[in-house]
Formats: C-alpha cells, sequence, structure tokens
C-alpha cells in the first residue's frame, strides 16, 4: 500500500504559477512510477506527467510529459521528503482542473485525494 497526499492547489491568474506537492509513504520502494494526473467534470482524467524512480546504477530518473504542459510544468522528485512536485508556470485557464498524484507499483495503482487548480483569465 502507498498512500498519497496532495497540497498547493488553488487560484491563480493566467500566466501565474503555482507549485503541487504530493508526499507519499507506506510501501515506496514498490513505486515505479510517480504520476500527476488531472480531471474536468464531466471529463476523463488526463495523464499531465511522470517522473521514474531513480535508476540506482545510473541515479537518474526520466520525465514524461503531456503536449499541453511541455515547457510550462516540470516534475521533480525530493527523495529524501518522499516527496514529488509539479512546478506550474505560464497557466492558462485551460489548466483549470482537480489534480491527482498517482503511484504507479508493482502492485497496482494508488491515487490521493486531489487538489483543486483554478486559474482566472
Amino acid at each position: 500500500q502507498v498512500q498519497l497526499v496532495e497540497s498547493g492547489g488553488g487560484l491563480v491568474q493566467a500566466g501565474g504559477s503555482l507549485t503541487l506537492s504530493c508526499g507519499f509513504s507506506g510501501s515506496v520502494f514498490s513505486i515505479n512510477t510517480m504520476n500527476w494526473f488531472r480531471q474536468v467534470p464531466g471529463k476523463q482524467r488526463e495523464f499531465v506527467a511522470a517522473i521514474t524512480m531513480v535508476d540506482p546504477i545510473s541515479s537518474s530518473s526520466h520525465t514524461t510529459y503531456t503536449d499541453s504542459v511541455k515547457g510550462r510544468f516540470t516534475i521533480s522528485r525530493d527523495n529524501a521528503k518522499n516527496t514529488v512536485h509539479l512546478q506550474m508556470n505560464s497557466l492558462k485557464p485551460e489548466d483549470t482542473a482537480v489534480y491527482y498524484c498517482n503511484a504507479y507499483t508493482m502492485t497496482g495503482d494508488f491515487w490521493g485525494q486531489g487538489t483543486r487548480v483554478i486559474v482566472s483569465s
């Protein structure tokens, strides 16, 4: 089991920035990838960004983004604090959604409760 707690959502004007954080605990050794998804009412939850676990040999991790956020969002992780961050810059009204943290593990997916982001025009 992996427990996830998101924070950092809020209201921001278009062009502004927000940083979302996701603290994870439990069976963290089983996590392959940490992801951010978002969902707008009436629409399917969509993938936003992902970061892989650090490769113990190369000490590197890999990131992936959906096209609409490339160049604006940055996903990162703080291994010492078991936290993943999503830095969101140049926010647009279409970024308004509930953002969910996800842990993809060897035994299944785990989700946080979500944090709401509202971008006003």
